[in-house]
Formats: C-alpha cells, sequence, structure tokens
C-alpha cells in the first residue's frame, strides 16, 4: 500500500511559506509547505531543523495556523497530521500577539496611574 493509498484525503500540492512554532512560541523554524491537505502536509526545510513531535503549523497565507503532529520526517522534511482538536496549551499567533499587546498596555497604564497618583 503506498503512502497516497493510506491518505484519507488526497493532498494538493502548494507552494506556500509557513513556520513550525514551538517552546512557548520561543523557537519558530520556517518552512515551505508543498503539499497540503484536511488532514496534514508536507513541510521542506532549508537546512536540518530538530523540531518537536507536537507544534503549532503557521501558514503565512492568511494567518492560518494549525496544531500538527509529526508523522515522518527525514532531514530536509516532514510529514505532518492535523491533530482534530486544538491542544490544550494551544493559543493561536494572532491571540498570542494581541495578549503581549495588551500587557504592554496595562503596564504602560500602571505607571501612568501610580505617577499621577503620587501627592
Amino acid at each position: 500500500m503506498t503512502i497516497s493509498e493510506r491518505r484519507a484525503e488526497k493532498r494538493l500540492r502548494t507552494y506556500l511559506g509557513g513556520q513550525v512554532v514551538f517552546n512557548r512560541r520561543q523557537s519558530i523554524y520556517d518552512c515551505l509547505i508543498r503539499n497540503l491537505s484536511e488532514g496534514g502536509a508536507r513541510l521542506v526545510f532549508a537546512q536540518p531543523a530538530m523540531i518537536p513531535g507536537a507544534f503549532e503549523l503557521v501558514i503565512n497565507r492568511g494567518g492560518e495556523s494549525r496544531w500538527a503532529e509529526i508523522r515522518w520526517r527525514t532531514r530536509l522534511a516532514a510529514g505532518v497530521s492535523f491533530a482534530s482538536g486544538a491542544s490544550p496549551a494551544f493559543v493561536s499567533l494572532q491571540a498570542t500577539r494581541r495578549i503581549r499587546q495588551l500587557e504592554g498596555e496595562r503596564a504602560a497604564l500602571k505607571a501612568r496611574v501610580a505617577e499621577l497618583s503620587e501627592p
């Protein structure tokens, strides 16, 4: 049985930029998404990448992100399947950026209130 016969959905050939994001968003690897389906993708890396078994895959087109799990890997490529539900610790990249922005605004407001409260 070939790989394509084992897949639940047919994958479409693509040439999309993407990012593998993990380690509480402290580690990011750029990748090229060479094929894509609702159930998974094939990722290609410019250089060998040390990536964990599960991570967030950000698809640069539209900022879409999916929780992915490694199914196979080689030195410069990996096959992933998309988890049916988000990881319990999963928060989208856009939500994380917004949270960081709001935390900065909150800190600035707190400092300003303290400044105005001093006699």
